[in-house]
């Protein structure tokens, strides 16, 4: 990195499934500042659309954000959707490198439901450890591995991440056409550590409400050892609100953005019939991982961290707090970045949304 320059910029994007968002940073003795940021509505899911007519408009529309924005690096840092990337963290006996690659493989095996020929595997080394004990808290992008078997007097910590090589080759393809230079492809989960938490070691809980699917994870000492998603997001909650209502998806969006959660009887703890099924899903969804971590770890969860489009949707944060009896937030993506006084009220009105960018734009510059 020393190579670049202390004053090196990268830049974070995050395809969404409805919008586009890009965030520049450069180091600033190391630590980041804004350069320049920028958004756009943009209804191509990158993931679940492999046609080369929608690739083309996800090309033509992040140019498009490139130049309104006036990019000054093609350095990029991207990351692909949680619930499109499978991982775990396995419980290996201590072994060389060399034997470390064959064994992550063969573990492999075990938990990714696709051939291994069709996926793109990485692994990160946690910790090592002696304990007779070898907890395992894993996470898997829809089933968890069940996988927890001593570890042994001496065992290393691995977290293993698997992503579909198609999908990966289909967000080369579209950088690349960009004149982008990937410098990394890591998950969103991580983003959302960096930019969200970042060096804070207390276990703590992030749920990421995007427009398709809401994300769920555990964070502690810095790594995301829980990811979970299910299919209800933004656009979940407006369309029941559309049908409820008999309006259209406009008029239903400005009414979710007006009026939340908030029930006939102005409390925070009824739901309105017509969301009652998305909110309980994805409190259920936090319920399950909750459970999932308390069966594993004593180290309670200090919070959880509201993040996505969905983040300030009235008197949700109120309500998760008095469901789940835990202190509830959402999340200041900027707190880390250094920018001018006078954006605050618009970068704090768009930080939930920008929060995956913001933490990949931050990736080179905070480590």
């Amino acid at each position: 990195m020393a190579l670049l320059g202390r004053k090196a910029s990268y830049l974070g994007i995050d395809l969404g499934a409805s919008s586009l968002k890009i965030v520049e940073l450069k180091n600033e003795g190391g630590r980041p500042k804004l350069v320049t940021y920028g958004f756009a509505e943009q209804r191509t899911d990158v993931v679940r659309s492999d046609s080369a007519e929608d690739q083309q408009r996800i090309v033509v529309a992040l140019k498009a954000i490139l130049r309104k924005a006036r990019v000054s690096t093609n350095r990029l840092v991207a990351a692909l959707p949680s619930f499109a990337v499978f991982t775990s963290i396995i419980s290996l006996p201590e072994m060389s490198k060399k034997d470390l690659f064959a064994a992550v493989r063969w573990e492999a095996k075990k938990f990714v439901p696709m051939p291994l020929e069709e996926m793109v595997l990485d692994w990160r080394l946690l910790q090592k450890q002696e304990s007779a004990e070898g907890n395992q808290l894993l996470a898997g992008s829809r089933k968890p591995n069940a996988d927890s078997r001593p570890a042994g007097p001496k065992s290393m910590k691995v977290l293993l991440t698997a992503a579909p090589k198609n999908l990966v080759r289909r967000y080369i393809e579209i950088f690349r056409t960009c004149d982008l230079q990937i410098v990394s492809l890591e998950t969103e989960a991580f983003a959302l550590q960096r930019s969200l938490i970042g060096a804070e070691p207390n276990p703590t809980m992030i749920v990421d409400i995007g427009a398709v699917a809401t994300d769920v994870s555990v964070v502690v000492d810095g790594i995301p050892l829980i990811n979970r998603s299910i299919d209800a997001g933004g656009d979940t909650i407006t369309k029941a609100i559309a049908n409820s209502l008999s309006v259209d998806p406009e008029r239903a969006e400005q009414f979710k953005r007006d009026f939340g959660i908030a029930s006939t009887s102005g409390g925070v703890n009824e739901l309105p019939q017509a969301i009652d099924f998305v909110i309980s899903s994805i409190v259920n969804e936090i319920r399950y991982v909750l459970n999932l971590y308390r069966a594993q770890e004593e180290r309670p969860i200090e919070k959880l961290i509201l993040a996505g489009g969905s983040a300030f949707l009235p008197q949700l944060p109120e309500y998760l707090s008095k469901t789940l009896n835990m202190k509830v937030i959402i999340g200041d993506a900027w707190a880390r970045v250094i920018y001018p006084k006078e954006l605050k009220v618009a970068l704090d009105e768009i930080g939930p949304r920008f929060a995956v960018a913001i933490g990949l734009a931050m990736r080179e510059i905070v480590g």
